[in-house]
């Protein structure tokens, strides 16, 4: 008998059954400009010319890091799809895009379609939240390469924005105002310094932390600002826009500031989620590295005049997103771009 591809740990049947189940989820994120072809080898997308005078495309990717292998140690794979939109999609909209679609890719070594359904409609859910059409993406069964049960996900996201109205940090000035946009928790970045930190400290994942257990608190998914931030940006005067990511405030925030200006930020203007305290007590992190580390507990910046604060806060609220003034544009006489208070 002659080997086959299912011998050598690639099962074909399996990847189609995967196409069965989730395309349902895929078609329900689809928007008007895209187009049905079935059985394509790229995603068609009609970007609809009399509905920009001047568009620039802008596209990001990402991953969601080592809070893969909290997913996959806790056997819960319904949100980490959230993730993956959101690192992406967070990224482009700080230039003032609007997501247009996505796609992602999956590797493992032995395909589980159900564990891979799972994780397709956090996906898929995550688009929906982002106003993205998820239009493909790559299912990779690779034997050897992984350890049963794991998986790599990434993913890549476009978005179309008017060149005049490119966000790119260039019109901040003085007394420009900060609004602090909540995250849930850590997002998706600093888990392989939580892990240290919770196998340092011999942690478990289901110590509790208030109502929660600790395992779920690390896996809420990343908030999807796509929605939130489109309206700010339709209606009022953004000058400038930052995604808190890998890096923290203190990484992050330097990008979008012009020289000679500085972001004083006020860490008391906000109340950081438990979670953060718990990492910052357990790991005996000093406050230096946990704001170069995490988000502690602003997910996004927005930057813009002063008389605009107030209605940008009322427009993040009727949107269930809470926000805060957090700060101000200030002259900087040091050379920083960023001092935290």
């Amino acid at each position: 008998m002659g080997l086959t591809y299912k011998n050598a740990g690639v099962d074909i049947d399996a990847g189609n059954r995967l196409v069965k189940r989730i395309e349902p989820l895929v078609r329900k994120t689809f928007r008007s400009e895209v187009i049905d072809c079935p059985g394509s080898f790229g995603a068609l997308f009609a970007l609809q010319s009399d509905s920009y005078e001047n568009p620039v495309l802008v596209s990001g990717t990402d991953g969601v890091g080592t809070k893969l292998r909290l997913a996959q140690q806790l056997d819960d794979h319904s949100t980490i799809g959230i993730d993956l939109v959101a690192m992406c999609v967070n990224d482009i909209i700080v230039q003032g895009a609007e997501p247009l679609f996505f796609l992602d890719y999956f590797a493992t070594g032995k395909l589980s379609v159900e564990q891979a359904e799972v994780v397709v409609s956090g996906i898929a859910r995550g688009c929906m939240d982002a106003g993205a059409a998820l239009v493909g993406g790559e299912t990779a069964e690779m034997p050897g390469m992984y350890a049963p049960g794991e998986y790599d996900l990434a993913g890549f996201c476009v978005g179309v924005v008017e060149r005049d109205e490119v966000i790119d940090g260039k019109r901040i000035s003085e007394r420009d105002v900060l609004i602090g946009l909540a995250s849930s928790g850590a997002h998706s970045n600093g888990y392989s310094l939580i892990s240290k930190i919770i196998d340092t400290a011999g942690s478990s994942l289901d110590e509790k932390l208030g109502s929660e257990t600790l395992g779920n608190l690390l896996l809420t998914p990343t908030v999807i600002y796509a929605k939130v931030v489109r309206q700010l940006v339709k209606t009022l005067d953004i000058h400038g826009l930052c995604h808190i990511t890998g890096g923290g405030l203190l990484e992050n925030v330097p990008r979008i500031i012009p020289d000679n200006l500085v972001a004083r930020i006020d860490t008391r203007t906000w109340k950081r989620a438990e979670i953060f305290d718990w990492l910052q007590s357990t790991g005996q992190i000093k406050d230096e590295e946990m704001y170069r580390v995490f988000n502690c507990g602003i997910g996004m910046l927005v930057v813009l005049p002063g008389e605009h604060a107030d209605e940008a806060i009322r427009i993040c609220r009727r949107a269930g997103q809470t926000a805060e003034v957090v700060g101000m544009v200030t002259r900087s006489n040091s050379g920083n771009k960023i001092e935290l208070l």
